[in-house]
């Protein structure tokens, strides 16, 4: 009677089998480890994840001879992976042999471009020879394909604040041969900041983040996206900026009268996929006191608040039935953040006033932050990704209303007007849809 013959592996159960291996040296059982990479080893000598574990094993012992042997092996085995490309340039560089290392890493990149550990051993290569400004941009490349908020793998952490350091320090370099350049062409032209100029070639060099408008639901073409416009746009905030302490007052007398007036500012029903609102939905740590809401005005608040309400009146707020204008204190209360998002449309802009600004609050719009000094009012595009916070110990309050964007004409402003009217009547959406 002849004996059965073993059972060899599925690729599943061998990569199982490799990832217990693994976790197990990970929790530091190491006999347990070493078991079970020899049994699948023995049960699936060819396969290319047991030959590049068996080569990570023998790296980790100083046996980079038999790790090479090994990793060349799983190449050889399936030779459309990038990570055992990248592993057997990591062990040639340790023999130092380069020219070796450069073809694998290339390999390894010619199968998956964004292949993190590849990009990072490029520009090391480029850093041996020299070529510091090249090796950056590769740095640069490889951080890119680390998303936001994501912990980089152990291995290549060391490796990773290597690279933030060098991508810094070549910003920095290149920001000042710039300079150099461009500093006879500003003298003949006066020596005036070049507001733009100066964040395009931040932009370029990568020291400033490129954003852009990110509507929830109307896009309007063709019109320029600003973070912060120009204070001198606007003459008429003059007279909302003069009116700062009684604004203030009347706020402050609001909330002490009328408490039951101030709702929370995010109020998803259930059901609705909440993303970054999930803390603060239907929570009075960012409330408002509304006193004209989606084109209803509120009588009761504007009665309380009489100046600021003829302050409102005078302002060119954009109007579109019962969706719009839009005015309100807002509230946000210590130690609470308002996480980043965008609003519905680039056809309107939103004003901030701020009125009570306690020590370590800020606003950021796009790339650029700023610190809110009480009776300095700004407007942005809200459709420009932004956020808020209030690290303080007290509240923070501002006033908050929108205007037309001055960029589209009063034939274009009727036409979007309408258009959102007939939107909202066709599919029957409530009020709060657009914002």
């Amino acid at each position: 009677m002849s004996n059965p013959q073993p059972t060899i592996p599925d690729d599943a159960a061998v990569i199982r089998a490799v990832q217990a291996s693994r976790a197990a040296a990970a929790a530091g059982r190491s006999s347990e480890a070493e078991q079970l990479l020899v049994r699948i080893a023995q049960q699936a000598p060819g396969h290319p994840a047991v030959l590049n574990e068996l080569g990570v094993v023998m790296m980790g012992r100083g046996a980079t001879e038999q790790a090479l042997g090994l990793f060349t092996r799983a190449t050889q085995a399936d030779p459309k992976h990038a990570s055992l490309w990248s592993n057997l340039a990591n062990c040639l560089r340790v023999l130092g042999r380069r020219q070796e290392e450069r073809e694998a890493v290339e390999k390894a990149l010619s199968i998956e471009p964004r292949h993190l550990s590849s990009l990072l051993q490029k520009a090391a290569l480029l850093e041996d020879e020299g070529d510091g400004r090249n090796a950056a941009r590769m740095y640069q490349n490889a951080l890119a394909t680390i998303p936001p908020g994501s912990t980089p793998p152990a291995a290549v952490a060391e490796v990773i604040e290597h690279a933030k350091r060098a991508v810094a320090a070549d910003q920095a370099s290149l920001g000042a041969a710039l300079e150099e350049r461009l500093a006879e062409i500003r003298a003949r032209h006066g020596g005036q900041t070049q507001r733009r100029v100066d964040r395009c070639l931040e932009i370029l060099s990568g020291r400033r983040t490129a954003y852009f408008p990110r509507p929830t639901f109307m896009y309007f073409p063709e019109i320029p996206a600003v973070e912060f416009f120009e204070r001198a746009q606007f003459p008429w905030l003059d007279a909302v900026e003069a009116a700062t302490d009684e604004i203030r007052a009347e706020l402050t007398g609001a909330m002490i009268a009328d408490r039951a007036g101030l709702q929370p500012y995010i109020d998803y029903p259930a059901g609705v996929p909440l993303d970054q609102w999930k803390e603060l939905n239907r929570s009075r740590r960012w409330s408002a006191y509304f006193l004209w809401n989606q084109g209803a005005p509120q009588p009761a608040h504007l009665a309380r608040c009489p100046r600021t309400a003829a302050v409102l009146a005078a302002a060119p707020r954009c109007e579109v039935a019962e969706r719009a204008p839009n005015a309100f204190f807002s509230i946000l209360d210590p130690h609470t953040r308002i996480p980043a998002h965008t609003g519905v449309t680039n056809t309107r802009l939103t004003v901030h006033l701020p009125l009570i600004v306690p020590p370590d609050c800020g606003f950021r719009v796009g790339g650029t932050s700023r610190e809110l000094v009480p009776g300095k009012a700004w407007v942005f595009d809200d459709t420009i990704e932004h956020e808020a916070w209030n690290d303080s110990d007290a509240p923070r309050a501002i006033l908050i209303f929108d205007i037309w964007n001055p960029f589209l004409s009063e034939a274009e402003r009727e036409m979007v007007s309408a258009a959102t009217e007939v939107i909202g009547t066709y599919y029957r959406l409530p009020a709060d849809y657009f914002g």
